[in-house]
């Protein structure tokens, strides 16, 4: 087969079975305290104001005003063997940045106001543009923020209800390379998505306290569908009929429901345990397709997904050692949502955490948190656009650093 031709096959295959976004893009990163525990009992333990971003209901827990800045950072370390084309690609997720902010405005003894700016969702892979795999891989972001206002009522002494609406922004970026043809030709790229959205959803929460050592949450935050506008490139030009081509186009992306239920029990004046069990809807990702008139049969790229719901499980610590320091620890698994790809070679992973706070005085302190993230090895294969099948092997690691300071008023 001719350059020429395989370059054609390429263009035509990749808008068949591109990865744009796959299972396993969702964020939990939302506390430096909540990381200390592997976020165990997040939606019931409520020791910063970034409970918003987990119950709102457990709002009516503060009897004064207080708000929390979050800074995470993850640092992964995902490394790809292509036993096929027998080539290495290391380090193909790069060091990510998580801000968060939170802020609670108790009313009365009965209701309390929250506002909170974080993010449920969002991942990059980024390849080497001559690896020869490129076809399947290149670069896939995706960058979501969630503004989040929230009301909550004390209903009695024991149940308290919440809810709140999602105004979410997101950025995407998809493309695909040439890989080992790229040498050939006068662009690395097969082709190329770039488009932002807006989109709107709703949460809502519930929490019980038996009584003052002993309450469990429970919550949900809707689905959200992103339906990004944006700009689709075809470099060879068999997608648009014209090389290089730049056309207004559309993809549809479910930013799937989240339901939580936690535990939150103070054994004594030192030790207290948390656990969470959390469910996110991915079988509703059914496919990834960029649409628009000006592409051949009005689609640009399509590649049809089957992910399957996914758990979470988390269990966590707290020991007060007195008025100035406060430890966590935690241990969770995370449960992976489908079969990885070069996209996202998504898989199990294990947390292992760690983390401290130390209160300069009764309104003002730091939490420090710390985790380890262990990805089980994966292997699986995938069909280039030319109709081969190569084989992967995905292995990797993270470690999570954050940190938080938390005022009240």
């Amino acid at each position: 087969m001719s350059i020429k031709k395989r370059y054609i096959a390429c263009v035509i295959g990749t808008a068949l079975s591109s990865q744009a976004f796959a299972a396993g893009y969702q964020v939990s990163e939302h506390s430096a305290a909540g990381l200390g525990r592997a976020y165990a009992g997040d939606a019931a333990v409520a020791d910063t104001a970034a409970v918003i971003a987990r119950n709102p209901a457990a709002m009516t827990l503060f009897k004064k005003a207080e708000v929390s800045g979050v800074a995470s950072v993850i640092n992964p370390s995902v490394n790809i063997d292509d036993h096929t084309n027998n080539e290495k690609a290391k380090d193909i997720a790069p060091i990510s940045f998580i801000p968060a902010a939170y802020y609670i405005q108790p009313l009365n003894n009965k209701v309390a106001v929250g506002l909170a700016l974080f993010s449920n969702y969002g991942v990059t892979t980024d390849y080497p543009k001559d690896m020869k795999s490129g076809s399947l891989a290149g670069k896939t972001s995706l960058e979501t923020i969630n503004f989040n206002p929230n009301i909550a009522y004390r209903v009695n002494q024991h149940l308290s209800l919440g809810a709140g609406v999602s105004l979410i922004y997101g950025t995407a970026e998809f493309d695909r390379r040439l890989g080992s043809l790229s040498y050939s030709m006068p662009s690395s790229n097969l082709i190329d998505m770039k488009g932002t959205s807006w989109g709107w959803g709703w949460n809502i929460g519930a929490l019980y306290e038996l009584d003052q050592n002993n309450r469990f949450g429970l919550s949900y935050r809707s689905q959200v569908d992103l339906d990004f506008d944006g700009d689709f490139t075809d470099y060879l030009g068999p997608i648009t009929g014209k090389p290089h081509n730049t056309v207004s186009a559309n993809l549809s992306l479910p930013l799937p429901a989240i339901a939580e239920f936690s535990g939150f029990h103070q054994l004594d004046s030192q030790w207290a345990i948390s656990y969470s069990l959390q469910w996110t809807q991915y079988n509703k990702f059914k496919e990834i397709k960029a649409t628009s008139s000006q592409c051949n049969s009005g689609t640009c790229f399509l590649k049809k997904e089957n992910y399957k719901n996914t758990y979470r499980w988390a269990v966590g610590t707290t020991y007060t050692m007195n008025d100035k320091w406060t430890l966590r620890y935690g241990f969770a698994l995370d449960q992976n949502a489908g079969q990885a790809t070069l996209s996202i070679p998504d898989t199990d992973r294990y947390w292992y955490s760690a983390g401290a706070t130390y209160h300069f005085n009764p309104d003002l302190s730091v939490d420090m948190g710390l985790s380890y993230i262990h990805s089980k090895k994966a292997s699986f294969k995938e069909e280039t656009p030319t109709g081969d099948m190569n084989s992967f092997t995905s292995t990797g690691s993270a470690y999570l650093a954050a940190m938080q300071i938390n005022y009240r008023f």
